[in-house]
């Protein structure tokens, strides 16, 4: 009887010996460097198991071994923490590290971004052509409904809902900056703001000019006279549909447009574009000048006048330097 009781402890501690060996041995391979050269977006799909993510992770080249996931993932009890959507994967990620990712809900962030200045269809196409959304992109939008800026979203997002975000931003922008606006200045509203915003927005890329071609404008509108300027020129002609292609000529100037602020005084009856946070802040907080007139200085930025003497010899430079970059 003895014997068979020194038998069964034997069997027994080879046993647990055993496990222990096993699971050291499951251990090491679960938080062993994985076989992923470089790091890699991994996608799981909503209602996936284990079993199916291991296989996916297989398939992927994420893992070597499916079974050492299976078995780590429930050895840790992780099988129901494991979420869906899109992870990214770091290279050599051992398996260990996978799971950690997969149940931290530490989905992949894209980003999207909107340059200043773009019209609603630009927009829209950027919109449509962005990776991972779902849903068609609105159409017929406004001209300066929208704020230019990065946008953030996952996989699954709809177009629709980050187009929302966009029109929000806007409100919530007009929202902070409107009653900070300067005194005196002549705008009714918040939507005659994005307006000019849009024209100076056009007008130059250059950050530090946007309040002095804001002081143009409004010097121009204290004169009543006509904006003069051509991308609203660009508008009549093109509705923001498309680009022009082509220099603006004399007879442009003449189109029988309300959008055309060389025939029409104030402000065109729409914005002409989508202009950014910087534009807006520029209208509203404009700097003080007497400048009538601007124009390119051919490096970049613009020459800014008070006479209309000034401005025709720095047109007259312009035309100069630019027939001697093109001999």
């Amino acid at each position: 009887m003895g014997w068979l009781i020194r038998t069964v402890v034997t069997l027994a501690v080879l046993a647990i010996l055993g496990l222990g060996i096993g699971y050291k041995w499951l251990e090491i391979q679960f938080d062993a460097p994985g076989p992923l050269d470089q790091e890699q977006i991994l996608v799981v799909d909503p209602g996936s198991g284990v079993s199916a993510i291991a296989a996916r992770l297989k398939d992927a080249g994420l893992l070597k071994d499916p079974i050492i996931f299976r078995l780590g993932v429930r050895l840790e009890n992780q099988a129901r923490s494991l979420q869906a959507g899109e992870f990214l994967i770091p290279a050599s990620a051992s398996a260990r590290q996978i799971m950690e990712i997969l149940s931290s809900g530490r989905t992949l962030v894209r980003r999207l971004t909107v340059p200043e200045g773009l019209t609603s269809r630009e927009i829209m196409d950027l919109v449509a052509a962005a990776d991972a959304l779902t849903g068609n992109a609105p159409e017929a939008l406004p001209e300066g409904s929208l704020l230019p800026e990065t946008y953030h979203y996952q996989r699954g997002d709809s177009r629709g809902e980050l187009v929302g975000r966009m029109q929000e931003s806007l409100q919530a922008a007009l929202a902070e900056l409107w009653p900070q606006r300067a005194e005196g200045l002549p705008l009714k509203n918040p939507e005659e703001a994005v307006i000019l915003a849009s024209i100076v927005e056009k007008e130059t890329g250059v950050g530090g000019e946007r309040p002095l071609v804001a002081s143009v404008f409004y010097n121009r509108l204290a004169k009543g006279m006509p904006l003069q300027s051509d991308p609203t020129v660009i508008f009549a002609l093109t509705k923001g549909k498309a680009p022009l292609g082509r220099a603006l000529t004399r007879q442009d100037w003449k189109v029988d447009d309300p959008y055309n602020t060389y025939q029409n005084t104030g402000l065109p009856p729409g914005p002409i574009a989508n202009p950014g946070r910087a534009s807006l802040e520029a209208v509203l907080r404009p700097a003080e000048s007497g400048y009538l007139y601007f124009v390119a200085d051919g490096q970049g930025g613009h020459a800014f006048t008070k006479t209309l003497a000034e401005h025709n010899r720095n047109v007259q430079k312009l035309r100069r330097l630019r027939q001697q970059q093109s001999n």
